[in-house]
């Protein structure tokens, strides 16, 4: 696979490389974490949401979660941030539209209060959700660079 490389904004910016883990339709926070949340598993992230056939059953863990945007109730911030101080939160989040008001919550709560950072470029376009598939090597740049392969 040829390389391709994608621009977006950094809105938590880090350097990072791992493989993907795509959802092509949102990613619910909440929804995916409710193992986590209710049962207080902390091994692993075991994704819940039923409805994402991209995501379900999967380790969520450590995870750089290529999705379009995020989706679910006002609780999906503070679902980033417990996830995260729980240890079994994304590495990254790349987002193919704009990140939501309500995960960015989460996201800086989690950066600022409990210095624990989810890396998160978002605006990187329908191109990159295209181009990556799960497994494929990513290479994150603290300048909102990211390159798939």
């Amino acid at each position: 696979m040829a390389k391709k490389t994608f621009q977006g904004r950094a809105v938590l910016p880090g350097n990072l490389k791992g493989k993907a883990l795509v959802s092509r339709v949102a990613f619910n926070t909440s929804g995916s974490y409710l193992n986590n949340m209710f049962a207080g598993e902390t091994k692993k992230a075991i994704c819940t949401d039923a409805a994402n056939k991209d995501l379900y059953g999967k380790d969520l863990k450590g995870a750089i979660i290529c999705t379009t945007q995020g989706v679910g109730s006002t609780l999906g911030g503070c679902v980033l941030m417990g996830m995260t101080e729980l240890g079994v939160g994304p590495k990254a989040l790349l987002y193919a539209w704009h990140v939501d008001a309500v995960s960015a919550a989460g996201l800086y709560m989690s950066d600022i209060w409990n210095e624990r950072r989810i890396i998160t470029i978002d605006l990187l376009g329908d191109e990159f959700l295209k181009a990556v598939n799960t497994g494929d090597p990513i290479a994150i740049h603290a300048d909102g660079t990211v390159e798939v392969g």
